[in-house]
């Protein structure tokens, strides 16, 4: 089943933050600390160094991990266009922020409940 396109909120809150721990649970396996995240074999990254709707490369690490098929394109006014399948849920979403694109999209996939503004 394909969603609608929704446009991609572009300020940071408190729900990101919710919403970028509950997605290194699930997506990347980490348990949540306090001030860091716990990854297997002991090893861990303080909370700051992953910002999935920040940063490109948490994002497109959040993106190789969950997605089982994925399009990005994009367009002459910098916006991209994602299109996300995880398990049998789709979800496009679109947005000049990429970082912010790629992750919402795959966290509405998930199913997590994602608010308009972020």
């Amino acid at each position: 089943m394909l969603e609608r396109s929704q446009p991609v909120p572009t300020s940071s809150s408190d729900v990101s933050r919710r919403l970028t721990e509950e997605l290194a649970r699930r997506v990347m396996g980490w348990k949540v600390c306090p001030d860091r995240y716990l990854k297997p074999g002991r090893c861990w990254i303080p909370r700051w160094r992953f910002r999935p709707f920040e940063d490109l490369e948490d994002a497109f690490q959040l993106l190789d991990r969950a997605a089982d098929h994925f399009i990005l394109t994009g367009d002459r006014n910098k916006v991209l266009t994602v299109d996300v399948q995880i398990r049998r849920r789709h979800y496009k979403a679109s947005g000049v922020c990429r970082a912010r694109t790629i992750s919402t999209a795959v966290a509405r996939a998930l199913g997590l409940d994602v608010e308009e503004r972020l």
